[in-house]
């Protein structure tokens, strides 16, 4: 297939190709947003396409065709990457963190391996990218650069070593937890053990910065983002998450937070989850969760316990008198302004979590629906300046950083700090 170029994606939104429902609706503000997406990549900090296409191609995910995939089943392919515009990517190459440990660490190579086998088998659209200068570089060629992002501190196994193997193999941010506490930070999602980092915790933000790789701070605990804010010596990212001020949940980012950031120089990158996005959804779940819990909750709880036809039935009931909120596209651009309202304009970018995440706000149904946020935004009077940050250059400015601070750590010794649990008696 010929590649596409990026400047051209705002024609492709009416092609026959994508069908109607998937076209973004840009009004009169097509012809600027390619004007600045040519310039600018835009760089979205999450997508779990390698996992979602683990989990359901299984093993045919080597070697199917992506050029084009069934939009009910996947977020993401190649045509409509290129007609949403992307010119960069942060792969999430996310494992259960349920898993042991040492499991993890063999399913994160998997996963490593799939984002390298990417542009291996399609080098006319993607090309593994692992500094600024290098999704510079993409984005002229008019390929997607790949980045790779390790999606839980659970990943590494206690091991600043294999920490070390990931950034050789081209990863450019870990996570420091996802949605459980490990034996060295807090989750948001989690009951807290350390109150933030422990010593070894801190250990790993300081490799991190020694290896030039991003601390994200996504699904921490604020205890958590706030000690690795003390720590770090780089500017830190939040890969896909909102403001707590909007939405009231710990995976978002409290004002507080957002000033500090600020203050780092580092970015928050909007996520387009329903949840993280309306309140109301937020709310919605949570009572559902409630409802589900009530009609059958065995061994012992539940109106319907031993029944699951019933409970299902009683279930539906609910659903049908408390129809789902919906989240919006106005709602994620609500986000966007309310953290550079907060941090400021260079504190903001786009961390979509396509591919991650069920539902989605009304207009931003997949990767092609981009130039729709972009439209959303300038109609509420954004300049092109504003765009091009949100779109890639406030991520890429980060990353610069973390390189400058790589550079300034390079006389350092490699970190060899281990878990208390880890030491041998």
């Amino acid at each position: 297939m010929k590649m596409l170029s990026l400047a051209l994606a705002p024609l492709l939104f009416a092609s026959p190709a994508l069908h109607a429902a998937e076209a973004p609706a840009t009004g009169p503000y097509g012809a600027r947003i390619a004007k600045v997406l040519k310039a600018t990549p835009l760089i979205d900090g999450h997508n779990d396409w390698p996992e979602a296409l683990a989990e359901k191609a299984k093993n045919a995910r080597w070697t199917m065709v992506l050029t084009r995939l069934d939009p009910a089943t996947y977020h993401t392919d190649i045509a409509r990457l290129h007609a949403g515009g992307v010119g960069g990517q942060f792969w999430s190459v996310w494992v259960s963190p349920d898993l042991p440990q040492v499991q993890q660490v063999k399913d994160t190579l998997d996963q490593i391996g799939l984002v390298h086998s990417l542009a291996a088998r399609y080098p006319q659209h993607f090309q593994i990218a692992r500094t600024a200068a290098d999704m510079r570089a993409a984005h002229r060629a008019g390929r997607i650069g790949s980045l790779i992002g390790v999606e839980g501190g659970g990943q590494i196994d206690g091991s600043l070593a294999v920490l070390r193997a990931y950034r050789r193999l081209g990863a450019s941010y870990l996570t420091l937890t996802h949605s459980r506490t490990i034996g060295w930070a807090d989750s948001a999602t989690d009951n807290p053990q350390h109150d933030g980092l422990t010593p070894f915790g801190e250990a790993v933000v300081h490799e991190l910065n020694r290896l030039g790789m991003l601390v994200d701070l996504s699904h921490v605990s604020e205890a958590t983002m706030l000690d690795a804010l003390r720590v770090t010596k780089a500017p830190v990212i939040f890969s896909h998450s909102n403001a707590r001020a909007l939405c009231d949940t710990p995976r978002n980012v409290s004002d507080a937070v957002l000033q500090q950031v600020a203050t780092n120089g580092g970015v928050v990158m909007v996520n387009f989850a329903a949840q993280y996005v309306s309140e109301a959804r937020r709310v919605w779940g949570a009572d559902r969760s409630a409802e589900i819990a009530r009609n059958n909750a065995p061994p012992f709880g539940g109106l319907h316990i031993g029944d699951p036809d019933g409970a299902a039935r009683a279930l539906a009931a609910w659903e049908a008198a408390h129809p789902e909120p919906k989240a919006t596209i106005g709602q994620v651009a609500d986000h966007i302004e309310h953290i550079v309202k907060v941090a400021g304009i260079d504190h903001v970018g786009i961390g979509s979590d396509f591919d991650g995440v069920g539902d989605l706000p009304e207009g931003l149904s997949g990767v092609e629906t981009y130039p729709a946020l972009l439209a959303e935004l300038m109609r509420r009077g954004w300049s092109d300046v504003a765009i091009a940050k949100l779109a890639g250059e406030n991520v890429l400015r980060v990353m610069a950083a973390a390189e400058k601070t790589a550079a300034a750590m390079k006389d350092e010794p490699e970190g060899s700090a281990v878990p208390p649990a880890a030491v041998t008696p």
